[in-house]
């Protein structure tokens, strides 16, 4: 193992495993998963979204969309409704129920983050944070 700990690609890879089990684990009892919660997540910061630009956001398959979104529709978390810019196009957006279900699942969440970066100091996490987040804004949008 030591050679693929070596490896900065490998240990990113593992820790992004490690850290949707542990959302996936958080949010079992909701039915949901974790591309449910992103997607619930990212809606929570717009006015709602076309299914092909939540596709491309979330780097997601849109095939993968349509399924999340119907899960999510079922569960009255999201609606589909008509897009003012185009009639034949259909933008997702939060319900309330969704709104209340982020509050409530948050706190979760945040204790899943705390936990799989137990093992850094506050200053570490932050840096750690602020480097991720050079490298998503730089290729993963």
């Amino acid at each position: 193992m030591r050679g693929l700990h070596a490896d900065t690609g490998y240990l990113l890879y593992r820790l992004g495993l490690r850290s949707g089990q542990l959302f996936n684990t958080s949010l079992q009892e909701s039915g949901l998963r974790l591309r449910h919660y992103v997607l619930l997540r990212y809606l929570a910061t717009s006015e709602g979204a076309l299914q092909r630009e939540l596709s491309t956001r979330l780097g997601y398959d849109p095939s993968a969309i349509v399924g999340l979104v119907d899960d999510l529709e079922k569960l009255g978390f999201a609606e589909r409704r008509p897009s003012p810019d185009d009639r034949r196009s259909r933008i997702v957006v939060l319900t309330e129920n969704g709104r209340v279900f982020l509050r409530d699942t948050d706190e979760a969440c945040l204790r899943v983050t705390n936990d799989l970066l137990d093992p850094l100091e506050p200053a570490e996490r932050e840096t750690l944070h602020t480097l991720l987040r050079r490298i998503a804004e730089s290729g993963l949008d």
